[in-house]
This record gives C-alpha cells, sequence and structure tokens, in this order.
C-alpha cells in the first residue's frame, strides 16, 4: 500500500466515515480527534504553505499540543479561496460524511462552504459548527479565546480563594468542554442519519459548552437565584470536602455524608465533634465550615501524604494526594489505566500523546499515526478523487494546493 494511504482497521467503530477538518486551535481539533481516534478517516485541510507563511493557528507543528490534537490524521492543502480550490472541496465532500470548521461565522458563507452549499451537493452531509459565541446574535462575530469565555460563563467568578478575585481555571476548558460537545451532536447526527438519510447542521460554541459545564452552579442561580461565590479548595456545600496541608504536601478529603462525617471523625480523633450540635448535620457544618476545616487541617498538618492515604484509605474515606502531572503519568493505578497514546513520527520518533479515557470491550482506538505535516498526503488524496499526476502538478505550480 502506498504511503500515506488510508486504511481502514477492521476493530474501529468509525472506519467508514470520511471526515474534513477545517478547523485551528483547540475546540474543532477536540472534536475531530474523538472521530479520528476510533478509526474515522480524517483529512486535515489548511492552505497552502505560499498563502499561509505563517506556523499558523495551534502552535508549532512538532510541539506537543499539536501532535496530542492533530493525531490519526491525513494532510491535504487547498486553497478555497481559488474557484479552483472550492471546487476540489466540493469534489471531497460529494463522499464525506462530516466536515467540522471553527471559522467565524460568516467566514464559510465567504468561502461558498455554508451548510445549504454543502447540501446541495450531498443531502447525507453533517456540517459541524464551533464558535465562539454561536452563528447568530449581537457577539457572534467577536473573536473568542478560551480565557475570555471563562469570565463570560462564570468559571472565574466561582474558582478561587475568597474574596481573591477571579481566577482562570488552569485548563482551556471551555475548549476542550466545545469540543467534545460538539463530538458529541456529531455522533448524533450519524445515528439520526440512519433513520432519515438527511445530514444537518450542527452548531454549538464556547460560551454555551461552557454555561452547560457549569451545571450544578448555574441551576442554583435558575432554580434559587443564588449567585454562587468563591469557595476555593473547598466544596461549597459538601462539608467536608476539600484540601488539607500534610507535612509534605496537599492531601483532597470528601466525607460530606453523614456516615462519612463520623468515621473521618472516628479515624483522626475528633470524636466530640461528630455529635456536637455544631457540626452533626450537613447544614450545619456548611455554616460552621471554616471551624470543621480548621480542625480536620490541624490534625492532617502533622503527618505526610503517604501516611494519611494508608489511614484515610483503610477507613475507607475518599481521599487523594495533589498530583503534579509527573506523579500522575507514574502512579501505579494510572499506569494500569492506559491513558497513553502512542504515535510514530518520522522526525520526532516515537513518543506517547494523551489516551482516550474511553474504553469498549471490542472497538479500540487507532493508534501509531501522528500529526501530519501541511498537506502530506496531498497527492495520495487527489489521485483518490481522479486527479492526474499533471493536474495535480498544475493545481501546485499554481499555488491552489
Amino acid at each position: 500500500m502506498p504511503e500515506g494511504e488510508w486504511k481502514p482497521v477492521s476493530v474501529t467503530a468509525l472506519s467508514d466515515m470520511l471526515v474534513l477538518d477545517l478547523t485551528r486551535v483547540r475546540a474543532g481539533p477536540t472534536a475531530v480527534r474523538q472521530l479520528a481516534d476510533w478509526g474515522a478517516n480524517v483529512i486535515k485541510i489548511e492552505p497552502p504553505e505560499q498563502k499561509d507563511t505563517t506556523a499558523g493557528l495551534g502552535g508549532d507543528r512538532h510541539g506537543p499540543d499539536f501532535q496530542n490534537i492533530h493525531r490519526n490524521k491525513r494532510g491535504l492543502t487547498i486553497n478555497l479561496k481559488d474557484p479552483r480550490g472550492h471546487r476540489l472541496f466540493m469534489k471531497l465532500t460529494e463522499t464525506a460524511d462530516v466536515v467540522v470548521e471553527n471559522y467565524r461565522p460568516k467566514v464559510k458563507d465567504r468561502l461558498g462552504i455554508d451548510y445549504e452549499a454543502l447540501k446541495a451537493v450531498n443531502p447525507r452531509i453533517i456540517l459541524a459548527s464551533l464558535s465562539g459565541f454561536g452563528q447568530s446574535g449581537p457577539y457572534a462575530d467577536r473573536p473568542a479565546f478560551d480565557q475570555i469565555i471563562q469570565g463570560m460563563a462564570g468559571l472565574m467568578s466561582v474558582t478561587g480563594l475568597p474574596a481573591q478575585g477571579p481566577v482562570r481555571a488552569g485548563i482551556p476548558v471551555a475548549d476542550l468542554a466545545t469540543g467534545l460537545y460538539g463530538a458529541i451532536g456529531i455522533l448524533i447526527a450519524l445515528l439520526e442519519r440512519e433513520k432519515s438519510g438527511q445530514g444537518q447542521w450542527i452548531q454549538t460554541s464556547l460560551i454555551e459548552s461552557l454555561i452547560a459545564m457549569m451545571d450544578f452552579q448555574a441551576a442554583r442561580y435558575l432554580i434559587q437565584e443564588d449567585v454562587p461565590q468563591q469557595a476555593g479548595n473547598h466544596h461549597p456545600t459538601g462539608i467536608p470536602t476539600g484540601t488539607f496541608r500534610t507535612s509534605d504536601g496537599y492531601i483532597n478529603i470528601a466525607a460530606d455524608s453523614e456516615k462519612l462525617w463520623r468515621q473521618l471523625c472516628n479515624t483522626l480523633g475528633l470524636e466530640d465533634m461528630a455529635d456536637h450540635p455544631d457540626y452533626a448535620t450537613l447544614s450545619q457544618r456548611s455554616k460552621n465550615r471554616d471551624a470543621v476545616n480548621g480542625a480536620i487541617e490541624k490534625c492532617i498538618c502533622t503527618g505526610t501524604v503517604a501516611h494519611w492515604m494508608d489511614v484515610l484509605v483503610k477507613a475507607d474515606i475518599p481521599c487523594g494526594p495533589v498530583n503534579d502531572m509527573r506523579e500522575v503519568f507514574t502512579d501505579p493505578h494510572i499506569s494500569g489505566l492506559n491513558m497513553r497514546h502512542p504515535v510514530i513520527h518520522k522526525t520526532l520518533k516515537s513518543f506517547d500523546t494523551v489516551g482516550q479515557p474511553v474504553k469498549m470491550s471490542r472497538s479500540k482506538p487507532t493508534t501509531g499515526i501522528a500529526a501530519p505535516e501541511r498537506g502530506e498526503h496531498t497527492d495520495i488524496i487527489l489521485d483518490g478523487i481522479g486527479l492526474s499526476g499533471s493536474e495535480i502538478r498544475e493545481l501546485r505550480d499554481d499555488g491552489v494546493i
């Protein structure tokens, strides 16, 4: 088989799906990664290098971020602004199942690749549009980045220590959530298409996805008009649940039920607190959370993380150390969960990216395929849709591919 030719793997779940990937940065690529990892034939489409001489949005192509998020794809270059490039894209759309894009809303209309245009050549096509603020409304054309959305969706107002001021989450949670919701929407549309025979246009955005991720905090406002505030490393309602300092690090403990509260008190030698009227119920512990947390930390700070993990695990109390990333991937339990996704790159050789958290009894994710170089598989892809060698050379000489 020629190098770069896509070969479906029999055990993968999506090996009969052709996905055209126009995404950049993180939210869109996160959605496409779910499809690529489970065996879809994903073609990553970028402008030719002569039309885009920058590194492009998404960082260094050989860096860990790009390699992690764009694995399991083939690379094709097309200048969509050129009529011939547009025709090539529409030719690919004729047999594609999914197109994913995360341009600002009006860009796809200017390029002539909006849903109605794609539907005209393939009624079964599914277009997934991921954006910052949605496809319409007063903010639709604004540029959006994860931290901007963290602030606007309320996440920064509940993150951090009380009265500290707004704090961003340590990961791009808006981007990641949007990618995952986008992938869910695509899979739902694929299932629905089995009944209707028709594709559809899927839309999601960073602002909608992060509001959905606010979940119980958002529900507290919608149902009770309660505006949640910062609670730091301690749970805002389930007391005690939080982070406590030991003699050599930090540990998280969750013991908010009546049973676990009594177990924790007995384990830490705080038996007098278990039935004390100020702490005997969850509501009372919530009112007196500082006293509860202070008493626990006074005990915890006398021993090491390892000591308290041993003691609390034996008492069947939910707990865990606060790990850095080195400690995460050297933890013996996590090692057994296979959260490493191996790839092989021509230049970078062998390395691991982040593994899939979903495990299936029969279907396995595709591994071993690194992120493509820009346009790495252009010739073989275009050959596959009937272009001759001379036609491909002419298009390349003219800057179309």
